[in-house]
């Protein structure tokens, strides 16, 4: 990258540096991301992010390391419904295995070389018995021994380690109130975690871009309905699944944004958080499924909720028949059965370009961040569509479309069949941006 691109990609990530400042973010490894050369480059991302302000909890795997350390020891391992069944012979060698991992990391994280990105970084690493956990049990007839599911999250505990600036490194084990230690599925560590501190984020590291179709196209945004959807439906599977329902699961329970990113992309964590486009695989949680394509029963909540602003000239008006007529391009946002946020997708194939209209958010929604949550599903459901461009006629609102990346563009640039019904008394102003 030349200096230019370097200076235009570092100022236009000052949003997502001031968004993430003080939010929690929970970080998921597996333990095969640990033995790659690109896992250094993690590392100091890590380091960057907790520079930052951004809240740090790390839960990591060791799947690749206890199958190593039980085959130098003659031992064999069983699995069942993906998971490892943990004897009692096994456990003090899966123990060991973790501990190992564990130190690794933590002394990764300690670095300070002053050829170093991370010289003077001071971080500090806390781990600890933050997870009560369970037994499996049997299941299917198979006894799973010290393998476990959390149980219960020490919420105020990791909640002081993170006000004091700490990062949190957690290891795939629990602990029973009887002192037995238990063997435990990262994914489900990382998600139940995420879930407990209602973080801003879960960040779920694979070997691939993200998830991927059958024909190998990276899966840009999902969201937790179409996840379970797609889990009920057996379209995932293997470990893609646990990790598709672990971010489907975390999200249903208050995380706002699940990511599936590539521990071997260099970058990918940074790109995901900092960047418009991201790296990955998007899940998101209950404000998107609160956005949902509008129906002929919505017209009246529609109607009721732009006449303010038809009245003040913001809005051209539309009649509820109207409405009806073109529910089918609308999105509405719902909140306890009332509609407080809507827009249209008026599609234009042969310019690859797509409007964005009758844009409104009830005033008492406004701060939460309903309007950004309705623009970017248009956004998504103009490339479902293969439009390359959103462009918005306005009279009133410029300044908040320009400071989401819309830029001025001349009346002349319309398409051609909205020039021709272009009003010149209104004398909107037309913004566009790509997509």
């Amino acid at each position: 990258m030349n200096a230019n691109g370097w200076l235009h990609g570092f100022r236009h990530s000052s949003p997502y540096i001031n968004a993430h400042r003080g939010r929690t973010v929970v970080l998921t490894l597996p333990g095969d991301a640990i033995r790659q050369e690109n896992f250094i480059n993690i590392v100091h991302d890590i380091a960057l992010l907790s520079s930052l302000g951004v809240r740090l909890v790390v839960a990591f795997g060791a799947r690749s390391q206890i199958q190593q350390r039980l085959q130098d020891a003659g031992l064999e391992s069983t699995f069942a419904r993906g998971l490892r069944v943990t004897t009692e012979q096994h456990l003090p060698l899966v123990m060991e295995a973790i501990g190992g991992l564990r130190a690794y990391i933590e002394s990764q994280l300690s670095m300070g070389l002053v050829s170093s990105p991370m010289h003077n970084a001071r971080i500090r690493v806390c781990s600890g018995n933050y997870v009560t956990a369970k037994p499996v049990g049997v299941l299917d007839g198979v006894d799973f021994g010290y393998t476990g599911k959390v149980r219960r999250v020490d919420v105020s505990g990791i909640e002081k380690l993170l006000d004091q600036g700490q990062i949190v490194l957690l290891p795939p084990m629990g602990f029973s109130p009887t002192g037995d230690v238990f063997n435990l599925s990262y994914e489900d560590v990382g998600s139940q975690v995420a879930a407990a501190l209602r973080a801003e984020k879960l960040m779920i590291f694979i070997d691939d871009p993200g998830l991927l179709t059958e024909d190998g196209t990276l899966v840009r945004e999902l969201s937790a309905a179409q996840a379970a959807d797609q889990l009920s439906a057996g379209q995932v599977t293997g470990h893609d699944a646990e990790l598709l329902k672990a971010a489907c699961d975390a999200c249903v329970k208050g995380v706002r944004r699940a990511h599936i990113i590539s521990y071997l992309d260099d970058g990918a964590l940074l790109k995901e958080l900092f960047t418009r486009d991201g790296s990955g695989t998007l899940v998101s949680g209950d404000t998107y499924e609160q956005i949902r394509a509008a129906r002929v029963e919505d017209v009246g909540g529609i109607t009721n909720l732009i006449y303010p602003l038809e009245e003040q000239g913001i809005l051209v008006r539309r009649s509820p028949e109207m409405l009806e007529t073109e529910i089918g391009r609308f999105v509405v946002a719902e909140r306890d059965g009332t509609i407080v946020g809507c827009a249209a997708l008026y599609p234009y194939g042969q310019d690859d370009a797509g409007e964005l209209s009758c844009f409104a958010v009830d005033p008492n929604y406004r701060r939460a961040g309903r309007g950004d949550e309705i623009l970017a599903m248009i956004e998504q459901q103009a490339r479902a569509q293969g439009l390359q461009r959103l462009f918005v006629l306005t009279t009133q609102t410029e300044h908040w479309f320009r400071e989401r990346d819309f830029k001025a563009m001349p009346v002349q640039s319309l398409p051609g069949p909205r020039l021709a019904v272009y009003n010149t008394q209104r004398n909107s102003k037309v913004f566009c941006k790509a997509l």
